[in-house]
């Protein structure tokens, strides 16, 4: 499973978004700026976002987009989501379709459901909160000492 260009742009401008504190109206053109998104996508991905209920616009002076909820109520699966529209590994697990030529005879799709729904709840658990922070990283383990160097402090 891959994401489109698309669904990867929208988590990366909902985690600058968040980074701004979510309270804080901020311009598209900022958040292209800030990203590396083109201006055309992030005014794209902005009014997907908003209309997917992610983000709130507001108009006028100060006004921008700002998130619609706490980043940590926000989890990666719903910015998926609210760009490519429900998340589906195949065919038969997209309600409505009916167009893979091993319907009827595949033993595996009864399964499907499963499987997409654990990738989809993995996507959930993770919250934009999580994103929009730096990871940190381990610490380097302790060099030991060999034998005969002498510690000196």
């Amino acid at each position: 499973m891959r994401l489109s260009n698309l669904a990867d742009y929208a988590v990366v401008l909902m985690s600058a978004a968040a980074r701004q504190c979510g309270s804080v109206p901020i311009h598209a053109g900022m958040l292209a700026e800030q990203t590396g998104i083109p201006g055309p996508t992030a005014q794209k991905l902005v009014s997907q976002l908003a209309r997917a209920g992610l983000l709130v616009a507001s108009r006028g002076s100060g006004g921008g987009v700002r998130l619609a909820r706490p980043a940590a109520a926000i989890s990666v699966a719903d910015i998926i989501e609210a760009v490519e529209g429900p998340i589906a590994l195949t065919s038969c697990v997209a309600e409505g379709r009916h167009d893979c030529s091993l319907e009827g005879h595949c033993k595996v799709q009864p399964h499907w459901g499963v499987v997409n729904g654990a990738v989809r709840g993995a996507l959930a658990e993770i919250s934009l909160a999580t994103l929009s922070v730096a990871p940190k990283l381990p610490s380097p383990p302790p060099i030991p000492a060999l034998a005969g160097d002498e510690i000196r402090l």
